[in-house]
């Protein structure tokens, strides 16, 4: 027994962690060096893109896809809401967390929904990836940010990484749990038809399960929109940027400007994707 009371000496985690981060820094440098260059230049060409056009634009069909995809009421509000954030100054930083939001949300999709698939058909695969999933989501997201300023620098590029390594579980979990829960008699009446193991997932369960797959992508969503403001601590543009200077500056008019127009985006991603859901 030590000094402190410990009937062993404490194993040196930390620096096993940083020897490993050391590691990885040194020998796949290269590959985070692409990742963040092809992140780069998705980001910044899907700014200039919704910056082509003047703001009015871009208002008016965003509330024509919330018309269409929900109804009237909500095309109002997104012409009411975007058109508010538009007045206060934050248009391009609304456009800056949009960018964050859709490209962290489109590679979760495009990682998280074939590894959902993947546990659905394999038990074994199922309790591998689960506990990572937890530990993925009960790590405190700020931890995130430490390695991906490491290996990506500063700027939007650390934000997107460590935005969907804390959003992707749901849609991981989701995918899993709803081509698990497809009506085993359905699955049967398929294999009896002779489906190969493809077209039963492609014509039967993952159809049936894309409302549950659905409910994943808009967690998903919700969570990007949560870690807008910390990415922002680690140069990540937008709306968290004007919540972060709000904060350390103890500036409340600012603040609630900018926490009033993530309010508005959330609340029009979230009926957005629900109403496609539903549809």
């Amino acid at each position: 027994m030590d000094n402190t009371g410990q009937l062993f000496p404490k194993l040196p985690l930390a620096s096993w962690i940083e020897s490993f981060v050391d590691f990885l820094t040194t020998y796949l440098s290269a590959l985070f060096d692409t990742i963040s260059t092809v992140i780069e230049f998705v980001t910044e060409n899907f700014v200039m893109l919704m910056e082509l056009g003047p703001p009015i634009v871009l208002i008016i069909l965003i509330a024509l896809l919330a018309w269409w995809v929900v109804n009237w009421k909500l095309g109002l509000f997104a012409l009411i809401g975007l058109g508010l954030i538009n007045n206060l100054g934050y248009w391009p930083e609304l456009i800056e967390t949009i960018s964050l939001v859709v490209i962290s949300v489109l590679i979760s999709m495009i990682i998280g929904i074939p590894i959902g698939i993947w546990m659905s058909q394999k038990g074994s695969v199922q309790a591998v990836i689960t506990p990572i999933l937890d530990f993925m989501q009960t790590m405190p997201a700020f931890v995130y940010l430490i390695p991906a300023v490491v290996f990506f620098s500063l700027g939007m590029v650390p934000g997107v990484v460590a935005t969907i390594i804390f959003s992707m579980p749901p849609t991981v979990r989701l995918a899993n749990l709803g081509i698990r829960q497809v009506d085993q008699e359905l699955i049967e009446a398929s294999n009896a038809f002779g489906s190969s193991t493809g077209q039963r997932l492609t014509k039967v369960q993952i159809p049936l399960a894309m409302p549950t797959i659905m409910a994943g992508i808009n967690q998903t969503i919700m969570l990007s929109l949560s870690m807008v403001v910390i990415a922002s601590m680690v140069g990540a543009p937008g709306l968290g940027t004007v919540v972060y200077r709000a904060v350390t500056q103890v500036a409340i008019g600012p603040g609630f400007e900018g926490g009033l127009s993530l309010v508005i985006l959330a609340m029009l991603l979230d009926r957005i994707t629900q109403g496609a859901n539903k549809n």
